[in-house]
């Protein structure tokens, strides 16, 4: 990179940096403002010696407000998670994990909305043509990825059709040692898959995980079936497999591999380029949610970019404010690129420490 790039590059991650601060001050105003902010917040509020609305001025001030806690998520009143300012507004409700005990469940009012029509804009038109239909091959139920998927292909102009899996069910069956029922629990979703494909010819656009991907194509001819784009997601997502699935499954179908969940939203791949020999890189949609890799041993502090650590995350969003929340998942830190001039994530996967617990299943 040549001096003038370099000055260049520090002056966006300068600015992104800029807006992220006036983002966090704008949300941190908004969740704890008694006219607009949700009871959890207000309540967190009144038990701090301090104001968080005058004394939050950058994102790094969020540290003052501690880690944010997996069980405050488990349960309910789930109300308690709702803005007073959207208080007569429709909402969702979205749950993660639940595998084992009471899933975390996560409020959306238009969240899921924005987050995907964000993402709708780095999708390349000519992989994912607007208004072409789309297939769902994924979690169905209580799964923001139901909904939000489907926004998505209504976005772009499209229908989406969707297949029915449970991954609870999965995951069960794979606990218990029942390898071959959770076999056919995957086929029978792939048939699902199979039955839209032949039966609608106009769908381009595909969303899937990496296994199941894998097992569609061990079926059919993605490019017989028409489909020119896939936005693929999962902790599956290895080098391994992004170098697999571009140079043997996909037939020259458009690979969008993608990093999210219910509680951030939706991470973006980095455009595929030689010298990062298929690693999977992603940055987070700032200012809406930032991800940070930090010392396991140490969660407050964030490690030297290409160094190891424990995928820290930060949702900014005025449906939903969670600071500092420890993901099960570890990665690289990546530094910024220059279309998205702020921290990103390389080879995320399950992190070391909880491997015994995490079970992955169909993704």
């Amino acid at each position: 990179m040549t001096p003038a790039a370099q000055n260049q590059m520090l002056d966006k991650t300068l600015a992104a940096r800029q807006a992220l601060d006036a983002w966090t001050r704008e949300i941190v105003q908004w969740h704890f403002n008694p006219e607009t902010g949700c009871p959890f917040w207000l309540e967190f509020a009144h038990k701090l010696d301090w104001d968080p609305r005058r004394e939050v001025q950058t994102y790094a001030d969020l540290d003052r407000l501690g880690f944010f806690q997996d069980e405050w998520l488990r349960g309910g009143p789930v109300r308690r998670w709702i803005p007073r300012a959207y208080a007569n507004r429709p909402a969702y409700v979205f749950e993660t994990g639940g595998s084992t005990g009471v899933p975390k469940s996560r409020i959306n009012i238009e969240d899921f909305r924005i987050d995907y029509e964000d993402f709708s804009d780095e999708l390349p038109d000519e992989a994912f043509p607007r208004g072409s239909d789309w297939i769902m091959i994924g979690p169905s139920g209580p799964r923001r990825l139901r909904l939000a998927v489907e926004h998505l292909a209504q976005h772009r102009g499209g229908i989406c059709f969707m297949t029915d899996l449970d991954p609870r069910w999965v995951i069960k069956l794979i606990k218990r040692g029942k390898i071959d029922e959770a076999e056919a629990y995957k086929q029978h979703v792939v048939e699902q898959a199979l039955t839209l494909l032949r039966a609608h010819d106009g769908i381009r656009c595909m969303f899937t995980t990496p296994k199941l991907l894998e097992a569609l194509c061990e079926k059919i001819s993605l490019k017989k079936a028409g489909i020119r784009g896939v936005f693929c997601g999962g902790t599956e997502m290895t080098p391994q497999f992004h170098r697999f699935a571009v140079e043997e499954l996909l037939e020259g179908a458009y690979f969008a591999p993608t990093y999210g969940n219910t509680l951030m939203g939706l991470a973006v791949h980095k455009p595929r380029l030689p010298e990062d020999n298929y690693a999977v890189i992603y940055y987070p949609p700032a200012p809406r949610a930032m991800i940070e890799v930090v010392d396991p041993a140490d969660p407050s502090r964030v490690v030297e970019y290409g160094q190891t650590g424990r995928v820290r995350l930060t949702t900014l969003t005025r449906d939903f404010f969670m600071p500092r929340f420890l993901e099960r998942d570890e990665a690289e830190r990546e530094p910024p690129y220059e279309r998205y001039p702020w921290d990103g994530v390389r080879n995320v996967r399950p992190f070391q420490a909880l491997n015994k617990t995490v079970v992955e299943g169909v993704y």
